[in-house]
């Protein structure tokens, strides 16, 4: 067998790519999908829409380069986080559109919980604070808002899955046996799964008002679960599931405790393995699995969530018409010396790690006569690295770790501008590997682990090089002096809502 095949449902589009043995992209097929916005902070997908970009990007990947389903030795999946349908196991059809990750409509519930019961009751229990971002609540609204779907999930018709479980139960005959599965890194980010027991807790589910039934099997990150049956991969085995930045994790590479990865997509993630146990956050970040390999122990993490990365240059493409394309951003950015003062906060749906204001609002803080719109362009590309310090200050307060480099892939690290600031800003070198694809191949090393493609973690590291890397330039008391300004912009953010 020639190839390892993976799927990566993300926010923004759906991929499925084809690695060879040495982690190589042989093969790739991808299709955007619709951002719905029916309301200020609500944000949806249509789940129909994307199980279709996801038959289609699969024969796309296909027939590019002619590959034969015995070519292809499994299947891995790897998807955007958090994200919420509710489906009939009988029709196969959602009840409703897929909640998204940056959705905020839940605040009030949150509040509620938080006077009930507070934010630490939940995150002793799951790692995770009372947030809008996770998807319990998500379900929960569902239930509550959507004629029909309480008393279907009562008699066992209606099922909740994040965009993995909905993509694997249709994948494996939907209707006709397809398997209700996920893996412990998808579980973890329901705030409905217990991280010491790895099993789904039934007094969470008591007082969101959620049926046990409708939550999916909770399997490990690497196993053959079953075979595809839909006819654009027959007969393969489905052995690989996480969510899409611990998929990262494991395609960096990162399995030693201490090793760190930041990945720059719609929004922005950093990861630290902290092996086997699991370290509680005293500054803001999240505790959350890693990943589990059939026959092991669970690999915990502690996680940093920057909501708002590459969705912000989109914004300043698609809101404001500053640029015709996301990649014009850094030679836009480079047409000045310095933010000239600006600072950009984008707190569009709340600030996430290590803030946790759901209240705050984006601003532009600074401003002069002297701001043009390089000065803008370079205050979005220095969001991103600012937000990435906040979250590594507080990992390294929490881990007792120091960390000495960073490990960077997504969609952003071709912007060499933004690599530099941030090697500047942090004070380490900033290190991006040959493949930056790193999300889709994390899910690909899963699944062929599990069949026997790669035998080893030692094979994975031996694939693992470096394209180039960045050194801090910067002198500490600029460095210093810029990110007190930002600390000062990210307060005027706070309690904007009411």
């Amino acid at each position: 067998m020639k190839y390892i095949a993976s799927i990566d449902q993300g926010t923004t589009s759906t991929r499925c790519i084809i690695f060879d043995r040495k982690g190589n992209i042989v093969s790739v097929g991808q299709k955007e999908h619709e951002q719905i916005y029916p309301k200020p902070g609500w944000v949806e997908h249509n789940p129909e829409e994307i199980w279709k970009n996801t038959l289609e990007v699969i024969a796309k990947a296909r027939i590019e380069k002619s590959i034969k389903t015995e070519d292809i030795a499994a299947c891995g999946i790897t998807n955007q986080r958090e994200t919420t349908v509710v489906w009939n196991k009988r029709t196969g059809k959602a009840y409703y559109n897929a909640v998204v990750w940056q959705d905020t409509r839940v605040d009030d519930t949150v509040k509620a919980l938080t006077k009930s019961h507070g934010s630490q009751f939940f995150q002793d229990r799951t790692g995770l604070p009372l947030a809008t971002y996770f998807s319990g609540l998500k379900i929960k609204w569902i239930l509550d808002n959507v004629p029909g779907v309480r008393e279907d999930a009562e008699k066992g018709n209606a099922i909740f899955g994040n965009m993995d479980t909905f993509l694997i139960w249709h994948l494996t005959g939907g209707i006709n046996g397809g398997l209700h599965i996920t893996d412990v890194t998808n579980a973890s980010r329901t705030q409905l799964m217990n991280l010491k027991t790895v099993a789904w807790d039934a007094e969470l589910a008591e007082i969101m008002n959620i049926p046990l039934q409708m939550l999916p099997k909770i399997e490990p990150s690497s196993k053959v679960y079953g075979n595809i049956t839909s006819e654009v991969l027959s007969g393969i085995p489905l052995a690989g599931d996480l969510g899409d930045q611990q998929a990262a994790l494991v395609g960096q590479t990162c399995y030693q405790p201490g090793e760190a990865k930041n990945t720059y997509g719609t929004g922005c993630f950093m990861l630290m393995n902290t092996g086997t146990e699991l370290v509680p956050s005293k500054h803001g970040l999240l505790s959350t699995v890693a990943y589990q390999f059939d026959g092991q122990p669970v690999h915990y993490a502690l996680e940093g969530s920057v909501a708002i990365a590459g969705a912000l240059v989109q914004w300043l493409r698609d809101n404001l018409g500053m640029i015709q394309k996301s990649t014009d951003i850094e030679k836009l950015a480079k047409s000045v010396e310095d933010n000239g003062g600006a600072y950009v906060v984008p707190a569009f749906s709340g600030l996430y790690a290590p803030y946790w204001k759901s209240s705050a609002r984006g601003v532009i803080a600074g401003l002069t006569r002297y701001v043009n719109k390089g000065h803008i362009a370079r205050a979005v590309l220095e969001a991103t690295t600012y937000q990435t310090k906040d979250v590594l200050e507080a990992m390294e307060s929490d881990s007792g770790i120091e960390i000495s480099s960073l490990r960077v892939d997504g969609g952003m690290v071709v912007n060499e501008l933004l690599m530099q600031f941030q090697s500047d800003m942090l004070n380490v070198p900033v290190i991006r590997p040959t493949m930056i694809e790193t999300t889709a191949l994390g899910a690909a090393y899963a699944a062929g682990l599990a069949v026997g493609y790669w035998t080893s973690f030692d094979d994975l590291l031996q694939n693992w090089g470096i394209d180039k890397r960045w050194k801090p330039k910067m002198k500490a008391r600029q460095r210093n002096i810029l990110y007190k300004g930002w600390k000062k912009a990210v307060k005027r953010s706070f309690d904007w809502e009411k």
